[in-house]
Formats: structure tokens, C-alpha cells, sequence
């Protein structure tokens, strides 16, 4: 790559970088705990600093996990980092991915890097339950149970499943020895190689870039990569770090210690997962119980369609959308210039129905705590969400589709008769009527690409020479 790479400059390219450089804490962060970190399920008597805990029977994981938040020198602080980390990691490329899918970025040809861009975001959401379940506290441990449950379900192979991933019966004593592995080694080293291939891309393809004066889909404008990008960059990468430093000595989170060590009689009271896995368990809370018994056999759709079904299909229908919506509308050019939401009202109100479709299945994910904290019955909460889940994305798909068109309205009025001033004249035959001023050279060009087809460039430089004469 050159150093005199161009790349372009909008504060909505900075959310890959959040994503970026979280990343890059989790790993300097996952080494420090690694040195410390025990992942061995012999029953150990804890003798550490945490006296109420002290003389209990727990796991070797669990004793090191105490010994890493309150021996280790600063191994609290890393902790909590990494933790926070993971969410951000998370939460910035699921923002990341709907810029993305709304500015219509993932068209030819970046469809295979958003295609990869959806593996890092499951890989990375996996990683995280594994790690989730690293310290075999009660809380983690309730989730291993979930999960055990999950497998179980599968139909027909459910118990073989179950058996092979956990080295015989629940709990056994090989689970976290096996998700350490792939916790620490195997699936990071595949999101250090998405992440690679992500960045290459990139560069390969070019970056994309807003319309405006001087824009096409030939060219870049913005800063060179050295040193202007790279200043910005490296200066951004320490804010993160800090940023995530700050949350982690500042807010805690995961406090192990609270719980207790797992015991498979027991259940933490209002227990819940991580916020990014808590759409498939707001789906199992709310979907009515469903079994089918045949040959002897037992599927209980309840736990299959939310758990098994519905997050690979949402998956598949996300990670296929350039393809789909190529097909759909014929588009085989290559595009390097983004597009405003409201340009194109279909795909909107498409990630509009996807999002919230996803947030009352998050929403539903805590329906026991909606329901004590509002004084409602959970049965109330349950059947409402129930109806929602259904009706929500629809609504949410018809108001973002004609709210889309009456923004385009409006700019083609603004393009046509400039802004409003608020100024209201009088006219010698006693009318009213406001006063209009000239859009800048930049807006009016952002404002006439969507409207090209309708509006040729000489009307809209005619109209605009005309406000300015009036």
C-alpha cells in the first residue's frame, strides 16, 4: 500500500476503527489474564483474599479468576477491561455493519467484505459466550446449563451433541478446558485473520466516500495515509484505550465473586446473558410452548425455532443482502459513492423492520424485570411482546418507508426553492410570503445526486441562479 493512500474523512468511518482498536485492547488485555488464568475444573479448596468465600470447594478456574480480581496487581482493572472490551468490540461492529447497510456500501464490489464483516460480528459474539463461561461461576454456569438445554434440543442428534461437547454429562470436567482453547487460540486467530483480509480489501477496493463537489466514482478525496490518516489513526487507538481503561476502573462489571461457584443444584434469580445474546433468549421467552412427538422421538419447537432457527436465518438474511438486493434490482455496476438513507426508502425500512424486530426480541429478554419494575404481570408483558414481534417490524417497515419519501420531498423542495429563513415579506398587493435563501455549492450537489434522473444539472444550476437573483 502507498503512503499516499488516500482516505476519505466523516466521522461514520470512525466506527470500523472502534471496533478496529477495541479489538486490538481484547488481545493485550486476553494476554495478561492468560498468564494468570487457570482453565482446569479440579475441585480446589479457595485460600485467597476473599474472605467469604474462603475454605468453599470451587473449581481451579473460579479460584484463579478470585486470584486474578483481588491478588494479581492490577488484575482487576484487566479484567473489567477486557470485559468492556468485548462489548464495545461488539456493539461497534453491529453499528458498524448498519452504516454499512444503509449508506449501501455493501454493494459490488464489497460484497465478500461484508460477507466477512458478518463473520467477524458471529465469531466475536461466540468468543464471547465462550469467555462469558471461562470462570465457572453461578451465573456462567447457569448459561452452560442453557446451552447443554440448547444442544439437547437438537432433533434426533440433540444428546450426541450434548455428550461430544461436554465429554459426557452435564457438567463433566472437560468444558472449560475445551472452550479455553477455542476462547484463546482458535477463534481469535480466525478473527485475526477476518480482520486482516477485512483491512485488504479495503485498500484493494478503495475506500468509499460521501458525494460532493469534485467526487466521483473514479476517485478519493480525503488526507493521505501518511502521516495525516496515520496521526488520526494512532491518536484515536489511545482514546479507545483510554476510554475502555476509564470503564473498567470506573464501572463494575461481572463481579464473580457475587455469585458463588457453580453448582448445578442452584440458579442465580434473575439471571441473564450478555446483552448481545439476548434476542435468542427474549424469542425463547416468548414463544408458546410447542412439541411435536413422533417415531418416538420428541421436538420441542419451542427451544428449536428461537435458539436453533431464527439467529441463523436472521444471520443468512444479513450476510446475503448485497446479493439479494442485487438480483432484486439488476444493479451490476461497481459503487464507490454511498448513499443517504432516505434515497432509497425500500432498503431503510428494511434494516428499520430488521432492528426492531431484533430490539423487541432483546426487549423480551428481560420481560421478568420489565414486569417487576412496572408493576405489570408477566403474562401481560409476554402475550403484548408476543403480538409486537410481529406487527412491530411491519409498522416499523410502512413509517420508515414513507417517512423516507417525505424527506426527499422535502430536499427536492430546499434543492428547488433553498432554505427557509423564517423572514416573512409583504408584498406590494398585500400578500405574504417568506423569504428563501440559496443552498452552499456543496449541500445543493449532495441534495441533486438521488435527484439526477429527475432534475438534469442544468435545471438545477438555472434554479439556483434564480433564487439567487431573487
Amino acid at each position: 500500500m502507498s503512503l499516499r493512500k488516500v482516505f476519505p474523512d466523516h466521522w461514520s468511518f470512525m466506527l470500523g476503527e472502534v471496533a478496529l482498536w477495541s479489538f486490538v485492547v481484547l488481545l493485550i488485555t486476553g494476554v495478561f489474564l492468560t498468564l494468570w488464568f487457570d482453565p482446569s475444573m479440579a475441585e480446589v479448596a479457595y485460600q485467597g483474599s476473599y474472605d467469604p468465600l474462603r475454605g468453599v470447594d470451587m473449581s481451579a478456574a473460579y479460584a484463579s479468576t478470585l486470584d486474578i480480581s483481588f491478588d494479581v496487581r492490577g488484575g482487576l482493572l484487566m479484567r473489567q477491561m477486557h470485559h468492556w472490551a468485548a462489548h464495545v468490540f461488539i456493539a461497534a461492529m453491529m453499528i458498524h455493519l448498519l452504516r454499512h447497510a444503509l449508506t449501501g456500501s455493501f454493494r459490488k464490489p464489497r460484497e465478500v467484505n461484508w460477507v466477512i464483516g458478518t463473520m467477524l460480528l458471529l465469531f466475536g459474539t461466540l468468543n464471547g459466550f465462550l469467555g462469558y463461561s471461562l470462570p465457572d461461576d453461578l451465573l456462567s454456569g447457569t448459561g452452560l446449563r442453557a446451552f447443554d438445554g440448547f444442544l439437547k434440543a437438537t432433533p434426533v442428534v440433540g444428546t450426541y451433541l450434548s455428550f461430544l461437547v461436554f465429554g459426557g454429562e452435564f457438567p463433566g470436567d472437560q468444558i472449560i478446558p475445551r472452550f479455553y482453547v477455542f476462547h484463546v487460540l482458535l477463534i481469535p486467530g480466525l478473527l485475526l485473520a477476518l480482520v486482516a483480509l477485512h483491512l485488504i480489501l479495503v485498500v484493494y477496493h478503495k475506500h468509499t466516500q460521501w458525494p460532493g463537489p469534485g467526487r466521483t466514482e473514479q476517485n478519493v478525496v480525503g488526507a493521505p495515509f501518511w502521516p495525516v490518516y496515520t496521526a488520526k489513526a494512532g491518536g484515536f487507538f489511545l482514546v479507545v484505550f483510554g476510554l475502555i481503561a476509564l470503564m473498567g476502573g470506573l464501572f463494575s462489571i461481572n463481579s464473580v465473586w457475587k455469585f458463588g461457584p457453580y453448582d448445578p443444584s442452584k440458579v442465580t434469580a434473575g439471571s441473564q446473558p450478555d446483552w448481545y445474546m439476548g434476542w435468542p433468549d427474549g424469542l425463547l421467552r416468548i414463544i408458546p410452548p410447542l412439541e411435536t412427538h413422533a417415531w418416538g422421538v420428541t421436538i420441542s419447537w419451542n427451544v428449536v425455532i428461537p435458539i436453533l432457527v431464527a439467529p441463523p436465518t436472521l444471520l443468512l438474511v444479513v450476510m446475503l443482502l448485497p446479493f439479494i438486493e442485487a438480483r432484486i434490482t439488476g444493479d451490476k455496476r461497481e459503487h464507490h459513492l454511498l448513499q443517504r438513507p432516505r434515497d432509497v426508502p425500500h432498503r431503510t425500512a428494511l434494516m428499520a423492520a430488521l432492528v426492531t424486530f431484533y430490539g423487541l426480541a432483546w426487549m423480551a429478554g428481560g420481560n421478568d424485570i420489565i414486569a417487576i419494575k412496572m408493576h405489570l404481570s408477566i403474562n401481560q408483558v409476554t402475550y403484548a411482546l408476543r403480538v409486537l414481534i410481529f406487527v412491530g417490524p411491519v409498522l416499523a417497515f410502512m413509517i420508515t418507508k414513507r417517512w423516507c419519501i417525505s424527506l426527499q420531498r422535502h430536499d427536492r423542495d430546499r434543492l428547488l426553492h433553498g432554505r427557509e429563513t423564517g423572514v416573512i415579506r409583504r408584498s406590494p398587493d398585500g400578500g405574504y410570503n417568506e423569504k428563501h435563501l440559496p443552498l452552499s455549492p456543496e449541500r445543493a450537489y449532495a441534495l441533486s445526486v438521488a435527484m439526477r434522473g429527475e432534475l438534469g444539472e442544468a435545471q438545477v444550476e438555472t434554479r439556483a441562479h434564480a433564487d439567487e437573483r431573487s
